[in-house]
């Protein structure tokens, strides 16, 4: 039985494998399509801006998803972009998809 499970484990993560490379690829093609971070585009927090500050410009979120995993990452949703920190900095602004 140690043996099938031995040789089931390594089947099974390669079989996970191209659902989670799929899901990176859509974050990055919608991070590279999204409008311009301007006026003409959609404003959204850049990159390294504290959570104090993204309060101060943009108002408090929506929803504020708790962090999780370490380094801690928290997610705060705006109606048109969500925001991703690692601990007080903002990572990524990713804007939402259009339906």
């Amino acid at each position: 039985m140690k043996r099938l499970t031995a040789l089931l484990a390594p089947l099974l993560l390669l079989a996970a494998m191209p659902f989670t490379t799929s899901a990176d690829v859509l974050l990055l093609q919608a991070i590279q399509q999204a409008p311009p971070n301007n006026a003409q585009g959609i404003p959204r927090p850049r990159r390294g801006m504290t959570m104090d500050q993204v309060r101060r410009h943009f108002g408090n979120p929506g929803q504020e998803i708790p962090p999780v995993g370490e380094p801690p990452i928290t997610r705060w949703v705006y109606p048109k972009y969500t925001v991703y920190f690692e601990h007080q900095y903002v990572l990524e602004s990713v804007v939402h998809p259009r339906p």
